[in-house]
């Protein structure tokens, strides 16, 4: 059975030990600002935005005052952005949580031969759920440390304290993120299945014990025959939560005047997580059609109902074998994801059944079907969630690849960071498919400070720009070594910024706190908030995210904006596996013509390494130290506001090869940028 090392972290969960996340100068984030955006924009809109930038930060105006405040509120609080942070990225985000915000892990394909296999394999997972939460209500997690050139620094756990005590409550202008508090005598714990569009209770802990995973199993095949057994049709409850956040809201306000709802809601937003139960979606199985049954259910012909969004932790089980899980993303970071899904699967692997050595629990009640009392208004309200989720599912254009020609060994040898590169890769990639650079998002984690969650890495760099330029541009004939000088340079800018945004020093945080101080001021929205500049600045058309895992299994998720993409990476020793997704209704945008430009880009790359048989002379690798660090990266945290937009042509692509877990099992460490 794989164990955890009870290693005590003192007070680090709660971040305490932890420096204060820094407060930049406000004339450093405003020059860093210009640079990012200069590239960006036309020579007429740069010019303008170069005055409202200068007339923002002119000593005595109304940037200084907003920064004095921000400083105030540095010393007053553990994190002067998280609450500014969480209610921009997520709360106050009105898109339906189903692909525009909520990633998904994709597992490894099961064979289940029997309908009895996927119970048992739920009675497994329960068990790692239930055996992994043992170690968050002791507090004993090890205590995360970063890696590389800043290793050794300690990073914040209260993430993982949240991965089974939160809950999303949908409001009418903005959601609230709850977390549960601990009592003295807590009620018996436990889980929600969702089976056939139905809910279920099952306790996981009866007569203050802990249910083995015989009982669980058992409990399980009474939930599936209880399910199958029902004679009037079962509304879908749970499509409700696939809705706009104001449109779930209001359906959430009409379902509590009955009593039996709010007793029904109660349970679910209480429990421990969800485990569903799917039906076989009738698809051919594929990583591009596991990973966009993971995030959208198939839509309500489907799975689409045997889902409730709110939840952080959504594991699904399919009659299929397509297996994986579903994160709301408030409460925590992809790494935390990651690194409680990797435990689950090595657990699985390593333990047979052994994990409870009382003995079973006699005469175990029946597991509790949840009830629902629907008005017409509800059904009205299902019907037009279901058609919304039906369009959400035809418009995902989801492509996972597996480039097989090099992982991140090639990429090392070469004396280059692995994830800088694949962000040079990603920039060439949508350059050759659009002719432009682009607002890029690429998450980087701030844990090594209080309540730490992320930064942006601003990817579409100057040098990035040049080097995309030299490989595409048919004018410019430079020399392989140019283009390689080119190709170092992208890559040094890229880990510069990479570790001002890991140390606190990047520009998105620190602009959204400006531009909330002033709010709360209640002054007039300062011009620099106001510029066509800024908003092109936080529309994210290329969404990026680095997610590493140590076992086989792949994240996905959405794009932020209409006529972008979503670009989630996984760096092997020999091979990478990319997770890219557009929308069909933008005619901007094709997953698969990204993912043609992306293989051709990074066989060029590889190409030009070897023909320049490179690497760097020891004083580049003295004036840059940072080349070769290992930086942490999340899954992608989603920003901007979307609006539709492509037709495309479809392809089919690479499967991902799946091979074993490791059967030994390593308690949690944290995956960082090589």
């Amino acid at each position: 059975m794989p164990i955890l090392n009870r290693e005590s972290f003192k007070d680090s969960a709660s971040g305490d030990a932890l420096p204060k996340l820094p407060l930049p100068s406000l004339s450093e984030t405003l020059d860093r600002y210009l640079r990012c955006m200069k590239h960006l924009l036309t020579e007429q809109q740069f010019n303008k935005t170069q005055k409202i930038v200068k007339q923002f930060g002119a000593p005595g105006g109304v940037g200084e005052l907003l920064q004095s405040k921000l400083a105030e509120r540095r010393e007053k609080k553990a994190n002067w952005v998280y609450d500014y942070w969480l209610n921009d990225m997520y709360l106050n985000n009105r898109l339906a949580l189903p692909i525009n915000s909520s990633p998904a892990m994709v597992f490894p394909q099961q064979n289940f031969k029997a309908p009895i296999d996927s119970l048992r394999f739920s009675a497994h997972l329960i068990s790692g759920i239930l055996e992994y939460k043992t170690f968050l209500d002791a507090r004993a997690l090890p205590l995360d440390y970063a890696r590389g050139q800043l290793s050794g620094t300690p990073l914040c756990m209260e993430q993982y304290y949240r991965l089974f005590t939160s809950y999303r409550l949908p409001g009418p202008d903005k959601d609230t993120l709850v977390a549960q508090e601990s009592s003295v005598m807590p009620e018996p714990e436990h889980i929600i299945v969702a089976c056939k569009n139905q809910f279920f209770v099952l306790d996981v802990v009866i007569n203050f014990r802990r249910l083995n995973e015989r009982d669980l199993l058992t409990q399980l095949e009474k939930i599936a025959k209880m399910a199958g057994s029902e004679d009037e049709p079962v509304p879908p409850i749970g499509l409700l939560t696939s809705d706009g956040r104001t449109e779930w809201a209001e359906a959430r306000s009409v379902l509590m005047r009955e009593s039996t709802n709010r007793d029904s809601l109660d349970m679910i937003e209480r429990c421990l997580c969800l485990v569903c139960l799917d039906e076989a979606s009738g698809t051919e199985q594929s990583d591009t059609t596991r990973a966009a049954m993971m995030l959208h259910g198939g839509g309500p012909s489907m799975n689409g109902g045997n889902r409730w969004y709110d939840k952080p932790m959504q594991f699904i089980v399919g009659a299929d074998g397509c297996c994986g899980v579903v994160c709301e993303h408030s409460p925590f970071e992809g790494i935390v994801l990651v690194q409680c899904t990797e435990y689950l699967l090595k657990y699985m692997i390593a333990s047979p059944s052994k994990l409870v050595r009382a003995a079973s629990v006699s005469e175990l009640p029946a597991p509790r079907r949840l009830r629902w009392k629907c008005s017409p208004e509800i059904q009205k309200l299902l019907s037009s969630s279901a058609d919304k989720l039906h369009r959400v599912v035809n418009n995902l254009d989801m492509n996972v690849h597996k480039f097989f020609d090099y992982g991140k060994e090639f990429i090392k040898k070469q004396k280059m960071s692995p994830d800088a590169y694949i962000q040079v890769a990603l920039q060439l990639a949508y350059y050759r498919c659009h002719g432009r650079p682009v607002s890029t998002y690429e998450s980087a984690s701030t844990r090594r400070f209080q309540q730490g969650r992320v930064d942006n890495i601003r990817s579409a760099t100057p040098e990035a720009l040049a080097f995309v330029r030299a490989m595409t541009d048919r004018k410019l004939i430079p020399s392989d070594m140019e283009k390689m000088e080119l190709l170092r340079c992208a890559i040094n800018a890229q880990t510069k910024y990479t570790v001002l945004t890991i140390t606190g020093m990047a520009i998105d945080n620190h602009l959204l706190g400006l531009r909330e101080v002033a709010r709360e001021m209640k002054i007039e929205k300062p011009e620099i908030f106001k510029d066509k500049a800024y908003l092109i600045s936080n529309h994210f058309i290329l969404s990026t995210s680095q997610v590493p895992t140590t076992v086989e299994m792949f994240c996905c998720y959405g794009p932020v904006v209409p006529n972008g993409y979503g670009a989630c990476y996984n760096p092997q020793p020999d091979y990478i596996i990319f997770s890219v997704s557009s929308f069909h209704d933008s005619l901007q945008t094709c997953s698969a013509q990204f993912v043609k430009c992306l293989v051709q880009g990074l066989q060029d790359m590889m190409d030009l390494c070897k023909r320049c048989n490179c690497g760097p002379n020891p004083s580049e690798q003295r004036n840059n130290p940072a080349v070769e660090m290992q930086i942490q990266t999340e899954t992608k945290d989603k920003t901007s506001q979307r609006t539709p937009d492509s037709t495309k042509s479809q392809q089919n692509t690479p499967e991902v090869l799946v091979k074993s877990p490791e059967t030994t099992f390593v308690g949690p460490q944290i995956q960082e940028k090589r």
